[in-house]
């Protein structure tokens, strides 16, 4: 961990609803004063889009399974953990961007599906915050995890997780369901060795759970909603959290086990706010006293 200079990470898989908390914590930086430098995941895949579609394609037509953005091959695990390292240590470090959209295309003049230059970070930030698929992952002789100062699992039932990609993909993307079933198995590996352990290593986890049939999710005709979902909110070390508050403050909340609280969907971002907020307020006042 980084006593200096606070690293705060997101960890989830793509559609989990990682983009959600991410607003929660600029909601939380803008109202609180904290300059975090941000640093999203993508921007640390190792191959522009073309690139990986190119190299799936050449590992299927002699029937290998091609790499995932779950695993280690396609992704700069070193780099990443060398950029919490050193912010850690000096609040330095080197990132770059990875263009999603036609927005973000239009606005930096760079094709969708690849990267900007790497730059060094904003220089006197507060903290770093990272959004993305390896947050807390640990591989070969890269333990990410063992930098970040609050490390945040966001993880969906597996079948709501499948629903979301699936209507993400097909819907905004343009993919068939052929090809969105076959990514999903292909990934399915990496899924089990680099995504899920990082569940087991987070500070606090947000697990949505939906509360209507998604038993067949490739024939669900929507997303079920956040009315339609409880989330449970397990935390690793429950000592110093303020449960009577929490299920006083959040409508129809309940305590499923000693270290564990669930609560209706549609308050997942007030329950965000309450329990993050104080201990960004406890990481800030830690830098305070190191500076």
């Amino acid at each position: 961990m980084s006593m200096k200079h606070p690293i705060i990470a997101v960890t989830g898989s793509s559609g989990a609803g990682t983009t959600t908390v991410k607003h929660t914590f600029a909601a939380i930086f803008h109202r609180e004063r904290v300059n975090a430098a941000i640093v999203e995941g993508d921007s640390f895949h190792r191959y522009t889009r073309n690139e990986m579609n190119r190299m799936i394609e050449d590992a299927e037509r002699v029937g290998q399974r091609g790499i995932s953005h779950f695993g280690p091959e396609a992704n700069l695990f070193e780099e990443l953990e060398n950029l919490f390292r050193a912010y850690g240590e000096s609040a330095t470090g080197r990132s770059r961007s990875y263009i999603h959209n036609e927005e973000e295309s239009a606005r930096l003049g760079l094709a969708i599906g690849t990267f900007t230059e790497w730059e060094d970070l904003p220089v006197g930030t507060d903290c770093l915050f990272y959004e993305g698929l390896h947050g807390g992952v640990v591989a070969d002789k890269v333990d990410v995890a063992r930098h970040v100062d609050l490390l945040i699992g966001v993880a969906p039932a597996i079948n709501l997780e499948w629903i979301q990609k699936l209507h993400r993909d097909t819907k905004i993307r343009g993919y068939s369901m052929e090809a969105v079933q076959d990514t999903i198995l292909r990934r399915m590996h990496d899924y089990v060795h680099y995504i899920v352990p990082q569940f087991s290593l987070t500070h606090i986890n947000f697990q949505r759970i939906p509360i209507v049939d998604t038993s067949n999710p490739f024939i669900a005709r929507d997303v079920p909603t956040l009315d339609e979902s409880m989330v449970v909110i397990r935390f690793k070390d429950p000592r110093g959290v303020d449960f009577p508050y929490l299920l006083r403050m959040i409508h129809e909340s309940q305590m499923s086990r000693a270290n564990s609280i669930v609560i209706p969907g549609g308050k997942m971002d007030l329950a965000m706010q309450l329990i993050l907020t104080p201990l960004i307020w406890k990481l800030m006042e830690r830098r305070r006293q190191w500076v």
